[in-house]
């Protein structure tokens, strides 16, 4: 099991995500996310943003985003990264998994509880999204922590 970080970051968007990770399509891996740093580097305002976390089984169309091992001497990830999508992901319906409101001033970590990560499935281009669907065209940026089994 290897340890990862991904950092996603575009232009808040209320249609398309703001990245997506994803098992490969040839060799796919179950992924966890176990803590996200949501928030916007744009100057100062008060817009409200809404950061969702949802599943989806096909990643669209992204520019790709290197997975980073925490730890130098773990196994290579087989996680797809993507960020500034121009073909949404096939998102899975009512798969909401998080919600976090938040004020553009604001930055937010969430860390899982013990066995209460987000997980996607070892299948080919299954994986988790993050999007701003209620947000205003500013800057954002995520880094998400996983753990692929």
């Amino acid at each position: 099991m290897g340890a990862f970080a991904t950092q996603i970051n575009r232009t808040a968007s209320a249609t398309l995500p703001v990245g997506s990770i994803s098992a490969d399509a040839t060799r796919p891996r179950r992924g966890k996310f176990y803590d996200i740093l949501f928030g916007s580097e744009a100057s100062p305002a008060d817009n409200p943003f809404l950061w969702q976390v949802q599943r989806h089984t096909a990643a669209g169309t992204s520019t790709a985003v290197v997975v980073a091992m925490i730890d130098p001497g773990d196994v290579l990830t087989e996680a797809d990264a993507g960020e500034n999508h121009t073909i949404d992901v096939t998102a899975t319906a009512d798969t909401f998994l998080l919600s976090i409101p938040l004020n553009q001033r604001a930055t937010f970590r969430w860390v899982a509880a013990p066995g209460g990560e987000l997980v996607y499935p070892s299948t080919a281009s299954n994986g988790l999204h993050l999007r701003t669907p209620t947000s205003s065209a500013v800057a954002v940026t995520a880094t998400v922590h996983t753990l692929e089994m």
